[in-house]
């Protein structure tokens, strides 16, 4: 019997009335066709011209391919790399699914269920899942401008996933031993500037100190901006220090705003964190500054696209 040549199969398509349901399914079908050789293409398109990841040197000649990629010999250190040496996909294999699965980064996934979509075990999605979203969060502003908002969230200390645990293991995630901020919470820094622009930093556990704020905002705030915090004694220390404007909001005294002096765009950036997150179902320490990362960069809007999140995460930091 002779198979349906594909002008078959479109004219086929094309006549039948399709529901909303049916073209949904259609357009999931799609998105997760892709060649290997188009992968391959926009892998050595995001690499061209790159030095060498070892010395730097920008001198080198071609030796031969492996694993479908070209391979280059450094004319400095003699050593050989090729478009994915010292990025977080070196020696990750199934090219021919790194798209498909890049679209399911994109939908939010869990590993689960982006597994079974692309095809692939749960312990490759998961492990897909840490190499990818971590390329792609290096596309993150280098500064922040005019107005900042900066503030914490905090979330409970997980060890999910651990083979040595410090602690007896609680019963579904558990509660804090003490009340208020503690050792037991992690906490995660955001910096958000009135233009949308989003940075996100694991600062550890506790209470946020002056010499965490001073490392991770002072090389991404210029001298002439204007940071908006909490009542918090460590912001007003770390501004003095840096000599940049400041200005509070006493949230413990029901005080929201003061005109233009708030902090409801970072506020608003953790809820939706927090909603987001729930479909994981807990999140390992270790690991949250990866969804915060993932979370950030799909807020941002800049990489809309499987081609875009894959050209970022080639990119060498």
């Amino acid at each position: 019997m002779r198979g349906l040549t594909f002008d078959e199969l479109f004219a086929m398509l094309t006549a039948a009335q399709l529901s909303a349901v049916d073209l949904a399914r259609l357009r999931e079908w799609i998105a997760g066709i892709a060649h290997p050789a188009e992968c391959i293409a926009l892998i050595e398109q995001a690499a061209r011209g790159r030095p060498c990841p070892r010395c730097a040197c920008v001198r080198a000649h071609r030796c031969g391919q492996a694993s479908g990629l070209q391979r280059f010999r450094c004319l400095g250190c003699g050593r050989s790399y090729n478009a994915l040496t010292g990025t977080p996909l070196a020696r990750l294999r199934k090219k021919e699914h790194w798209l498909p699965y890049l679209h399911c980064v994109l939908e939010s996934r869990t590993v689960r269920e982006a597994a079974r979509v692309v095809g692939v075990h749960r312990t490759t999605s998961f492990r897909w899942r840490h190499r990818f979203v971590p390329g792609a969060m290096r596309d993150r502003p280098a500064a922040l401008t005019a107005i900042v908002e900066a503030d914490e969230t905090y979330r409970l200390e997980s060890q999910k996933g651990s083979r040595n645990m410090t602690r007896k293991p609680r019963k579904r995630g558990g509660v804090a031993k003490r009340r208020g901020i503690s050792g037991e919470l992690d906490c995660l820094l955001v910096a958000r500037d009135r233009s949308g622009q989003t940075l996100d930093f694991h600062t550890g556990r506790g209470q946020v100190t002056v010499a965490q704020l001073e490392k991770c905002l002072r090389p991404v705030l210029p001298a002439d901006v204007l940071l908006i915090s909490d009542s918090a004694l460590s912001y007003r220390h770390f501004a003095k220090q840096a000599g940049i404007m400041h200005e509070t909001v006493n949230v413990k005294a029901g005080v929201r705003a003061r005109g233009a002096i708030h902090l409801q765009n970072v506020n608003a950036w953790h809820s939706r964190f927090k909603s987001w997150l729930v479909r994981f179902r807990g999140v390992a320490s270790r690991y949250l500054i990866n969804y915060s990362g993932w979370q950030r960069v799909l807020d941002a809007r800049r990489l809309t696209t499987p081609a875009h999140l894959l050209c970022a995460a080639v990119q060498l930091g």
